[in-house]
């Protein structure tokens, strides 16, 4: 992978220096750990744990979350006293600077000083577990429920509104060629190399006829970094979660082409992970984990409550982010900033709604597939037996049923079945073979 020097991206006082990221983002350096911030808020709201709480074999763990509005459940459990609630008594949630610093943290493990368990991008666990970005370290990991589904957005620079980029990006593919030739270098940026964002911003580009590995040099930047870069012209584009690219918009400094949703309505997003190691170790107090952030994402989903997760998770403690630059977006209401609106948007981030919390098979296979599509993961990997091993959703329905979901809202099978791009390209998780061959651009 390419390495970036400092001058190429701004470095910002903050959460991580974006210059830092490019580091990150190709090696596996265990100081990380020493850029997080540490909240203890297992005790917030003085909850007792329930009569019918697991036996837990440890009161205690580390989770890690990124600035991002789907890290909400893991902040409200700990806020509203849920991990308390069924018997995680000494809950740390810890803020990572970045994706690299999470990775590196789950690497170490609690006891090396890092974290056991974090609000992650979906694809990272299995990448740690074949130790494709741990330096060939394998460490295995599990995947226990997504955290949300949509809820992202690419956004361009100012200079291409006139463009009318929006869901189709085929309008950039000239204009990046005219700037290539005019000897620009052209950067778009995402979160983590393999991750849900370069997924996203790639797929996108390559609808559109732009070779997101030979028309422009896709980079990574930690998601506080986004708007800054911006700013100062070192990007053409980004995809990151939310409320980045509403803060982009609120400060006129680029727009929204499109929120993610409408690349793939219900999108599979975030997801919550943990070392396997610890579970296995601990396979109660996981339960107990489990229960309490589906319980925050059921919490999280209902709209009486918005206000009041906007308000804490804006807090500086945890995002440090103005409430006005996330609370409409978590509503569904989308100011794409070039006049287009929305409001309640059936694109919006859901926590819970239609199996948002549901950890499919079939999407981890997607994520896998186009892992290799991109050349990050080689292209004989056994993505079926990998996701059997990773994707725990046995232990997410033990925890729904825990909690008292019905079984008519616990889906029956692990596949969501063929899934349809807003480019009507189809994914059929019994055929990904057949999806990548009909894909034009790609490395595999």
């Amino acid at each position: 992978m390419t390495k970036f020097t400092r001058r190429q991206f701004i470095i910002t006082t903050g959460a991580a220096a974006a210059g830092s990221a490019f580091v990150h983002g190709c090696s596996s350096s265990n100081t990380a750990s020493n850029n997080t911030s540490t909240t203890n808020t297992s005790s917030t709201a003085n909850v007792s744990p329930v009569a019918d709480a697991p036996k837990v074999e440890t009161t205690t763990a580390k989770l890690g979350f990124i600035a991002l509005t789907d890290s909400a459940p893991l902040i409200i459990a700990a806020e509203k006293g849920l991990f308390a609630k069924y018997g995680m008594t000494d809950v740390k949630v810890e803020k990572q600077a970045s994706w690299p610093v999470t990775r590196d943290n789950l690497t170490l493990g609690s006891g090396g000083g890092g974290i056991d368990g974090a609000h992650i991008l979906t694809p990272m666990p299995y990448l740690m577990t074949l130790g494709t970005i741990t330096e060939g370290k394998k460490v295995p990991m599990y995947i226990l429920a997504r955290l949300n589904t949509n809820g992202q957005a690419i956004s361009v620079a100012e200079t291409y509104k006139e463009l009318k980029v929006a869901k189709e990006s085929t309008p950039l593919k000239e204009a990046f060629a005219k700037s290539k030739a005019a000897g620009k270098d052209l950067k778009v940026a995402m979160t983590f190399p393999g991750g849900t964002h370069d997924l996203w911003i790639r797929y996108w580009l390559a609808a559109g006829g732009v070779n997101p590995d030979s028309d422009v040099s896709v980079v990574p930047v930690p998601p506080p970094q986004m708007v800054a870069n911006m700013k100062v012209g070192n990007m053409e584009a980004f995809c990151v979660g939310e409320p980045w690219n509403a803060q982009l918009v609120n400060q006129k400094r680029g727009y929204t082409a499109l929120v993610t949703g409408e690349l793939w309505n219900d999108h599979p997003e975030k997801a919550f992970a943990m070392r396997a190691d610890w579970v296995d170790k601990n396979p109660n107090a996981a339960k107990a984990l489990l229960m309490a952030v589906q319980e925050a994402q059921q919490w999280c989903e209902k709209v009486e409550n918005k206000e009041e997760m906007v308000n804490i998770v804006s807090q500086q403690k945890w995002f440090r982010v103005p409430a006005k630059d996330i609370i409409e977006r978590a509503k569904g209401n989308i100011d794409y900033g070039d006049g287009r609106t929305e409001e309640n948007y059936a694109h919006k981030m859901k926590f819970w709604a239609d199996n948002a919390s549901y950890p499919y098979k079939s999407h981890d296979l997607w994520f896998l597939t186009e892992n290799i599509r991109w050349g990050y993961i080689p292209a004989n990997t056994d993505t079926k037996k990998l996701v059997d091993q990773v994707n725990r959703e046995d232990l997410w329905k033990e925890a729904a049923k825990a909690i008292g979901v019905p079984d008519a809202e616990i889906p029956k099978s692990t596949s969501r079945g063929v899934e349809t791009f807003f480019d009507g390209v189809k994914f059929d998780p019994a055929n990904p073979e057949a999806y990548l061959k009909s894909l034009k651009i790609k490395k595999a």
